[in-house]
């Protein structure tokens, strides 16, 4: 018999709710992740499942997920077996991976003073946000910065597309005014397709903050206020724009090239 067989059990309706309500999420203080990968990555990054849902016996289960489970239970964490109408009404998924678990929302100290941070204005589309955080992680990227309009960085799409990079990037929601004030300091660039300046001629050795505008919608007014400079990335005359998550790949990648390559030349002095 599984733990549990009803969708109305108090457990499922929280995690149908936490997958839902950007609102609930933030009262809770809580998430919801799913497939063994994710999980594990959470459980490798200090973070401990409030409780986790699984599907089928624990005889059925692969090796990965065998060893999570085991780790689960050094932590001493909730693991409940459900059905499959259970899963189904939990997951956010239409086809689910079978376990699912609640997570405290991540918090991660922010650098007093960083040097590379990613500022996303009105980035709306749950995709683009979860790859962006994604490539932000990749590319070592110190701070990612939310401003209005942006979608809910714990919305389950970001969260699968974001791929672990909540457990292991800080990520602020801030109104433009409060960033003016605490980075209005750094060198700070505008990406736009009216931009003058091409992105591989900034000195980005210095301190610096990336604003990524929205696709649909440009940078905001606020957002421009802000900036100091408006760069671009060359494209062929018949492209209209490039996807804002490639986009940000592209300008931190080679922020990350110019320190790489400073720092091996500063080795070999």
């Amino acid at each position: 018999m599984a733990d549990i067989t009803s969708i109305h059990n108090e457990r499922v309706r929280l995690v149908r709710a936490l997958q839902s309500q950007s609102k609930t999420r933030r009262e809770e203080g809580k998430i919801v992740v799913e497939g063994v990968r994710l999980i594990a990555d959470a459980i490798n990054c200090g973070i401990t499942p409030e409780f986790l849902f699984y599907l089928g016996a624990e005889a059925t289960l692969d090796r990965r997920a065998f060893r999570m489970f085991r780790q689960l239970a050094d932590l001493g964490v909730t693991v409940l077996s459900v059905t499959d109408a259970v899963m189904k009404q939990a997951s956010e998924l239409e086809t689910p991976p079978g376990v699912l678990a609640v997570l405290p929302r991540p918090s991660l100290p922010t650098p007093e003073a960083p040097t590379m941070v990613l500022a996303l204005d009105r980035m709306n589309n749950p995709g683009n946000l979860g790859s962006s955080l994604r490539t932000a992680a990749a590319a070592g990227t110190e701070l990612v910065i939310l401003t209005p309009g942006t979608v809910d960085p714990y919305n389950p799409k970001v969260l699968r597309g974001g791929m672990g990079a909540h457990f292991r990037l800080p990520i602020l929601q801030m109104e433009w005014s409060d960033v003016a004030l605490r980075y209005g300091h750094m060198h700070t660039y505008l990406a736009s397709t009216k931009g003058s300046t091409p992105y591989y001629t900034v000195d980005w050795l210095r301190p610096s903050m990336i604003i990524m505008g929205s696709e649909a919608h440009g940078p905001s007014d606020d957002a421009c206020a802000v900036a100091g400079t408006t760069i671009m990335i060359p494209m062929a005359a018949e492209t209209e724009s490039l996807n804002a998550a490639v986009a940000a790949g592209i300008l931190l990648y080679e922020v990350k090239r110019q320190r790489i390559l400073s720092a091996q030349e500063g080795a070999r002095l």
